[in-house]
């Protein structure tokens, strides 16, 4: 007898998770995100601001995961498209005028943009040498934000208005934690879709979905336009937060932070890297600030915890949770974990 519950059958609490992309722990974090400004310590400015680069880079994670997860190629120039992105929201509201929201978005369409050129260029090749292209095409475009003075002031520094004018970290705060949600739905709701189906049929065999008809350079180049897009929106986000840009945040140690972050959360999983990116960059935030003689060693925790998940949970931490945590013996408990899908 089949027990597959069909969405007719769901009751409305469990339509709207569905909806949702959650399950009722899902949920629950997702409250106890919103719940965190209220609760000391995590009250304190400093933490907020930290919690806020926390978001930050749970975001990258998601937009990140849906590339490397999906269609298996890593993209080494991540951080300088989301600079880009920075740059261009940044230019339009200084040069034009334009409002921070209405330039974040601009700068999600350029990225968009620049995402789609270095896709049609790089995503003819496979694996490394994909990869390698991605990361000099980034390479070259911190090199024109360094070079380019006249315009991005380069090492400098550009200076660009804030999303709300207030010393409080809390509304930067909300907004990452909203943004973080709407980029996993959209991620979300592509994977569950065909499009979603024909990326995995890329990242697992190419030739063969070559051969059940599917266009991988169509696929590939869509998936790696939509990556980028995300990357510039947080770009643009980043650069109204901080109020101040410089290329150091277009630098390949970045995107070595937010592959960490994917790859210890989980490939494939969208979820898993959002999920870690909060304990482990507050951690890692926690020891730059009381080490600060000693840089460069995030980097060495990242290289030395990517080892260990690499030899004892390839899978990461959604692998874990998938084969020693979400399938208990007790039905309420089991549901909390998964919901009724």
């Amino acid at each position: 007898m089949d027990n597959t519950i069909t969405s007719q059958q769901m009751n409305p609490f469990d339509k709207l998770l569905d909806k949702l992309c959650l399950t009722p722990v899902g949920l629950l974090g997702l409250v106890l995100l919103f719940a965190l400004p209220y609760i000391p310590p995590f009250n304190q400015e400093y933490m907020l601001r930290w919690l806020i680069y926390c978001g930050f880079i749970a975001a990258m994670s998601v937009g990140f995961d849906l590339t490397a997860g999906y269609i298996s190629i890593v993209n080494f120039g991540y951080a300088a498209v989301s600079g880009f992105g920075g740059y261009t929201s940044a230019l339009l509201v200084i040069n034009m005028g334009l409002s921070p929201w209405l330039a974040m978005a601009a700068g999600g369409i350029t990225a968009g943009f620049m995402g789609l050129i270095i896709g049609m260029i790089s995503l003819r090749l496979r694996g490394i040498f994909a990869a390698c292209l991605s990361w000099f095409f980034g390479l070259a475009i911190m090199g024109l934000a360094t070079k380019m003075v006249w315009l991005t002031r380069g090492p400098l520094g550009l200076r660009t208005p804030r999303l709300f004018e207030t010393d409080s970290n809390a509304p930067f705060y909300f907004l990452m934690v909203i943004l973080l949600f709407l980029i996993y739905l959209a991620c979300k709701l592509i994977v569950r879709s065909k499009m979603g189906l024909a990326f995995q049929a890329i990242g697992q065999n190419m030739d063969a979905a070559r051969a059940s008809g599917i266009n991988p350079v169509y696929y590939r180049v869509f998936n790696f336009t939509v990556s980028c897009a995300i990357a510039g929106i947080l770009g643009g986000f980043y650069a109204h937060f901080y109020g101040i840009l410089t290329p150091d945040v277009m630098h390949t140690s970045k995107t070595v932070e937010v592959l960490a972050v994917a790859y210890i959360g989980g490939r494939g999983s969208l979820w898993g890297g959002a999920v870690i990116a909060f304990p482990f960059i507050f951690i890692m935030e926690i020891v730059r600030s009381t080490l600060s003689n000693l840089p460069g060693l995030n980097l060495v925790i990242y290289s030395l915890v990517l080892i260990l998940v690499m030899i004892y949970y390839p899978g990461g931490f959604s692998y874990f949770y998938d084969t020693h945590i979400r399938k208990p013996k007790n039905k309420v408990l089991r549901y909390f974990l998964n919901g009724r899908k």
